[in-house]
């Protein structure tokens, strides 16, 4: 009898938790839920926010970026960096490094003008003012001059690099560009919409060949000359492959040639130059390898063949 009244109060104390809990939650519910319109107009005003603080954000790098671009422009114009055929070389310079911004140039001539004059005060203050840098009173100023002409040689070194890096990389990455071309003309498109095609294919593999083909695309769309439009494909990118793709390019405008045959042909003959030039640094090796050869090894093996003999002897001495 006691077991039974055991049991009735544990099954009793079990049904008043779990109504306690479902009056609880009923509760909760009550006072949190919100219609559905509700939740979806409150989630349409938090994306709403969010997107105007993006705006905002945006729109104050751009204006902090017009009034940087600016000011350079100012200095720029009242130095007259931006006439004369100085400023057109500066700008072709640029184009062939991928930069194609309009404001290029002046970002360009301004950091030429203000990073001699920024290393040459940096290198002041660390040598003569707090002395971060030890370097003898007499040198110190062929430092400071180092400095400037160093800040001097930078930017077009700089330029130089990225542009010479820019020529290889499209001449390595054209023949499957022109493979990507032939497959869009076989398929019956426009050499417009061929290289747009690619370009949006290529754009995470190869970036700067879709560039190239993209601005190409844009120029033949909307520029009233076709030709010039090629003609400045090939001055972009100062490559003998792409001047090579450019006059096939001219030849299939001016005289019907077949596009997919000659594209196929220019992709077989630049991959072909491709492994011969990998088959000549190949070639090369041995006769590089010598020299470290002679320098590392060859004095190592000397000295363990050579090294016994001496001490014997000095032991027999």
């Amino acid at each position: 009898m006691e077991f039974d009244l055991i049991a009735s109060e544990k099954n009793f104390t079990v049904l008043v938790a779990v109504a306690a809990f479902v009056v609880f939650w009923a509760l909760w519910t009550a006072v949190t839920w919100k219609p559905p319109i509700e939740a979806r107009l409150k989630a349409l005003q938090t994306r709403r926010m969010k997107t105007r603080n993006e705006q905002t954000l945006t729109a104050a790098k751009a204006s902090t970026k017009a009034t940087s671009i600016g000011f350079m422009r100012t200095v720029a114009d009242r130095l007259n960096l931006l006439r004369g055929s100085a400023a057109d070389q500066t700008t072709r310079k640029l184009r062939l490094a991928g930069f194609l911004s309009r404001d290029a140039t002046v970002v360009f001539l301004f950091v030429k003008l203000a990073l001699p004059l920024g290393l040459g005060f940096v290198m002041i203050v660390l040598t003569s003012i707090t002395g971060i840098i030890h370097v003898s009173d007499d040198l110190v100023l062929p430092v400071c001059i180092g400095a400037v002409l160093a800040g001097f040689v930078l930017p077009e070194a700089y330029v130089k690099n990225i542009a010479q890096k820019r020529r290889e990389t499209l001449n390595y990455l054209l023949p499957e560009g022109l493979d990507l071309l032939t497959i869009c003309v076989e398929a019956g498109l426009s050499i417009d919409a061929a290289f747009r095609r690619v370009s949006r294919e290529m754009q995470t593999t190869m970036p700067e060949l879709a560039a190239e083909f993209e601005m190409t695309a844009i120029e033949l769309t909307y520029l009233p000359d076709r030709q010039q439009a090629l003609e400045n494909m090939s001055e972009r990118s100062d490559s003998p492959a792409v001047g090579a793709l450019v006059n096939a390019l001219r030849q299939t405008e001016k005289y019907g040639t077949p596009l997919a045959a000659s594209l196929r042909i220019l992709s077989q003959e630049f991959r072909q130059t491709r492994a011969s030039k990998a088959e000549e640094k190949g070639a090369r090796m041995p006769a590089l390898m010598t020299v470290p050869l002679m320098v590392f090894i060859l004095p190592t093996l000397i000295t363990v063949l050579i090294a016994p003999a001496i001490m014997n002897a000095f032991s027999l001495m």
